[in-house]
């Protein structure tokens, strides 16, 4: 992502569709913020989505579980696809502990957000830090091109500063930018793909779109399959407006099924189903 307008967050959010899909974001989580159920039981729906959205970003990351077995599972510290499981779900949990912090320093965030993955509390040689020159990558989703020490530097700081100054694009275009920034870059040898996703939720709720943290886009990420995400990530890294905006877009449709999802949680709490 690379242009020269004072505010690019801004001018990206002007790109053919992306108003459309920015409007049918925000039209759909109203109708959710809307539900009868979030006056007394918004704490239960966050609950839920939580736990739904950290299924759905592990199963991008190669562990896709059946919910149940999401919610019955107590230990995540054996096989690779349950460390992947425990990893989201501890990523989730951490997210709406970083919001004053994401608008002050995202990279004090994200590398925090790389602890938590990892399941570490302090940082070592290659955790909780950008990689160094030579330094491997572990992301088997991910097969773009993977931008070198340096300009993965320029660019995190560049990002850092974008957040940090503000824009007046919608919280949609600024979720869609960071989360596919990281995607590209690769910023950490591990989970890049589980920090993109929690980067994108932590947006999304520090804007002010989703402040219960309810409408989960890692869900509509998953649903919408492990090959249309790579698709819409890969029109991203063209550069081209055409790619960015699909990419946009493609965020924009998964907050909506996140929202379809919250929005049956909330339909089964008032029948007393769930």
């Amino acid at each position: 992502m690379s242009t020269t307008a004072s505010d690019p967050l801004a001018t990206l959010g002007a790109l053919p569709g992306v108003p459309d899909a920015v409007d049918s974001v925000r039209k759909a989580v109203d109708r959710v913020y809307g539900h009868r159920v979030m006056r007394r039981r918004s704490n239960e729906v966050t609950a839920e989505a939580a736990l739904r959205g950290s299924r759905g970003s592990a199963a991008l990351a190669g562990a896709d579980w059946n919910l149940e077995e999401v919610r019955r599972r107590t230990d995540f510290s054996g096989e690779d696809e349950a460390r992947t499981v425990g990893a989201a779900l501890r990523l989730t949990a951490e997210a709406g502990q970083l919001l004053s912090i994401w608008r002050q320093s995202p990279l004090r965030v994200l590398a925090r957000l790389h602890l938590v993955a990892a399941g570490r509390a302090a940082p070592d040689d290659a955790v909780g830090r950008p990689r160094l020159a030579g330094e491997p990558v572990e992301e088997p989703l991910i097969e773009a091109p993977l931008p070198g020490a340096d300009e993965v530097a320029g660019r995190l700081e560049g990002l850092s500063q974008l957040t940090i100054a503000g824009s007046a694009a919608p919280a949609l275009v600024t979720a869609a930018v960071v989360h596919g920034e990281l995607l590209a870059l690769r910023p950490f040898g591990s989970h890049n793909g589980l920090v993109a996703r929690t980067a994108e939720r932590v947006v999304l709720i520090a804007s002010g779109l989703d402040p219960k943290s309810i409408c989960p886009a890692e869900v509509g990420h998953a649903e919408q399959g492990r090959a249309a995400y790579v698709a819409a990530f890969e029109g991203y890294t063209t550069g081209t407006p055409e790619g960015v905006a699909a990419w946009i877009a493609h965020c924009g449709r998964s907050v909506e099924l996140g929202v379809r999802e919250s929005t049956a949680v909330c339909e089964a709490l008032q029948r007393g189903a769930a």
